[in-house]
């Protein structure tokens, strides 16, 4: 019996983009400000466990919790900030203890005569997760992602 694990991983990029009506300031808020980012980030049935947010080149945001029985982590560091334009940050994420992806995802905002156009970048390798690597967990986390941009303009938007 072999006691050897086989390693995979899966490279995906996505591309997600969000017209809002909401200026830039509102938009930018709901990930600078923590206040606001917690209505949005996480949510439905997403308990938190731990929250920290440190918006600032360097500075680290966690959101550790669980859902449905499982544990999911995420730890991002911030490596670019232009004002109330554009966001960079590199991530991981951890299911059930076990190391899921990294990404890198890139923020794109673009002021609009209706509001706010957003452009979100990710860029990841998906590994040997719980919930299994390849195109599965890449198609899970962009349809993921497109539920919270879709949440956060319920916040942004409102008067």
């Amino acid at each position: 019996m072999s006691t050897t694990t086989e390693r995979t991983q899966t490279h995906a990029t996505f591309v997600l983009e969000r017209d809002y009506t909401a200026p830039v300031d509102k938009v930018w808020a709901a990930f600078a400000d923590p206040d606001v980012k917690k209505q949005w980030f996480g949510g439905g049935d997403f308990e938190d466990v731990e929250v920290s947010e440190d918006f600032r080149v360097g500075g680290i945001s966690i959101n550790n919790g669980t859902m449905n029985g499982h544990r999911s982590e995420f730890r991002a560091t911030y490596t670019d900030i232009v004002e109330r334009e554009r966001i960079v940050y590199v991530y991981d994420m951890w299911d059930d203890g076990v190391h899921a992806s990294t990404s890198i995802t890139t923020v794109v905002l673009e002021p609009t005569d209706g509001g706010t156009h957003l452009t979100f970048t990710e860029q990841g390798v998906h590994l040997d997760g719980v919930h299994g690597p390849g195109p599965e967990a890449a198609a899970g986390r962009e349809h993921g992602t497109g539920w919270l941009l879709d949440r956060m303009a319920g916040v942004v938007e409102r008067s």
